[in-house]
């Protein structure tokens, strides 16, 4: 069994366009925390939720992303070798989560 992390992000993009955020720009935030990993990334929304496996290195995350209209929550489940970076992971998924749901039109 793995270790959850669990964020949550608010933002003022409102549930569509925190839901646009996230299809253009997730999966480029998953490549930053992974760096030079070869992260291999699949993807699925149901309604208001994005799930998604990533892998690399015969190591395998899951989580999802459920977009509400003032607010994302990241759940990512990471497997026990992985889990002793748990802190760091979060730290960087809060930091450039809030990049990329930063409404630059405000």
């Amino acid at each position: 069994m793995g270790r959850p992390v669990t964020i949550t992000l608010d933002h003022d993009l409102g549930k569509e366009g925190a839901k646009e955020r996230v299809d253009e720009k997730f999966e480029a935030l998953l490549q930053s925390i992974a760096g030079n990993m070869g992260l291999k990334i699949e993807r699925q929304w149901n309604e208001d939720q994005l799930t998604f496996t990533a892998k690399a290195m015969g190591q395998t995350i899951k989580g999802e992303v459920d977009v509400f209209p003032a607010h994302v929550r990241i759940v990512v489940v990471l497997p026990m070798l992985l889990a002793s970076m748990a802190e760091a992971i979060q730290g960087k998924v809060e930091k450039d989560g809030r990049v990329m749901l930063e409404n630059k039109g405000a």
